[in-house]
């Protein structure tokens, strides 16, 4: 392989990582993780497993277009299919969800949430937003960290 057939690097992955970028780095990821622990204990104590709270979490917040289908749910939680099918079968059987066909293709299967499941998912989203309110500072600190302290003010990029 030649050089020009080497994809190129943003600048910030050519430059040599500094003992900072380290810090800051293993900060956000353990403000990421303390995060996550909160959300693994509320899901249990909930009754769910942690992955079942997320499937509920997606189907709830799949953006349009998207229909809650087992490969966009799969997709969206960097799953593989048959993990997804194992899930919406345990959120079945709880009554938690539903599977639907598609009245726009019969052969398209849909997950919904049933009541249920929907006063599951607020009671734990509440909980999550009440988390976040606290420890949210000190993520949005540790990723500031990382980018540089105007990153948070600057206008996003267009898709």
């Amino acid at each position: 392989m030649n050089a020009r057939s080497q994809p190129t690097q943003p600048a910030a992955r050519r430059r040599l990582p500094r003992a900072l970028d380290y810090r800051g780095l293993a900060e956000l990821r353990h403000q990421i993780r303390r995060f996550l622990t909160f959300s693994e204990r509320e899901a249990r104590a909930a009754g769910i497993e942690p992955q079942q709270h997320q499937l509920l979490l997606a189907i709830k917040g799949l953006p349009e277009p998207l229909r809650p289908t087992i490969g966009a749910l799969a997709e969206r939680l960097q799953l593989r299919h048959h993990t997804v099918v194992g899930l919406a079968d345990r959120l079945v059987a709880a009554k938690l969800a539903v599977r639907l066909a598609n009245p726009a293709d019969r052969r398209e299967i849909l997950l919904r949430i049933t009541p249920h499941g929907e006063r599951l998912l607020r009671q734990l989203s509440l909980a999550h937003r009440a988390e976040l309110e606290s420890a949210g500072p000190a993520l949005v600190q540790a990723l500031q960290a990382i980018l540089g302290a105007g990153a948070a003010t600057r206008p996003r990029a267009r898709a």
